[in-house]
């Protein structure tokens, strides 16, 4: 698993892949920080989370599009089926390598702390409970755009397949409450409030590995086919 989580890591750096998505991130964080913290005067640091959330739904297929549908279009995905790794290691060695670059854009977002820090008193605890909370969201997104990404060899589809699985989620709960645990989004919520909401952590945690099993499934039953 480690191995493969070193390649894919150095790719997403030695391709503009991982730059633009940090960039893309720390652009639209800039822009909140002003609009839902500098703007109001105050320093709550874990306020521009509510919308980077937002952002997070539209730009994580940057990370999973192509984890494994550029290796089906390129045919190299018949390498994943006669390496000696296990589909399961090769699986999470690609998940955590997109988790790690996610981790590296949280750390970033750090210096609009350091920068209220200096003005005020951000409060510690909310903020680090916000930051583990948005880490669950990414990492919950970040398995459903793997799947997606595993289901097919068009990298565009698979973003397209992402983004729209995940806005569908945004409105199921207003036809009934049964699919408000599909929202994760809206479960994200609570922890900007500094709350440690145990049902929304055991609901990310269920739905992350669920859809990494997916994705070993999906990618077991085609290598026995071939």
């Amino acid at each position: 698993m480690f191995a493969v989580l070193k390649k894919e890591l150095k790719s997403y750096f030695l391709s503009p892949i991982g730059y633009v998505f940090i960039g893309l991130f720390l652009l639209m964080a800039s822009v909140f920080f002003y609009l839902d913290i500098v703007a109001y005067g105050i320093t709550n640091f874990e306020y521009m989370f509510y919308s980077l959330a937002t952002v997070l739904t539209f730009i994580t297929p940057i990370l999973t599009m192509r984890m494994f549908a550029e290796e089906k279009k390129e045919g190299t995905d018949q390498l994943l089926f006669t390496s000696p790794r296990s589909i399961t290691s090769i699986v999470l060695g690609k998940f955590f390598s997109a988790v790690l670059v996610l981790v590296i854009t949280e750390v970033l977002t750090l210096i609009y702390y350091a920068i209220l820090r200096f003005f005020g008193s951000p409060n510690l605890l909310t903020s680090s409970v916000t930051l583990g909370g948005f880490l669950l969201l990414g990492m919950a997104y970040i398995s459903f755009g793997m799947f997606a990404s595993s289901i097919t060899e068009n990298q565009v589809i698979a973003a397209v397949v992402t983004i729209g699985f995940f806005i569908l989620t945004w409105f199921l709960p207003d036809f009934s409450d049964i699919f408000s645990s599909l929202s994760l989004i809206n479960m994200f919520d609570k922890f900007p409030s500094g709350q440690i909401a145990l049902d929304e952590i055991v609901t990310y945690v269920t739905f992350t590995l669920l859809f990494i099993s997916l994705t070993i499934i999906f990618l077991q039953r085609k290598k026995s086919v071939k």
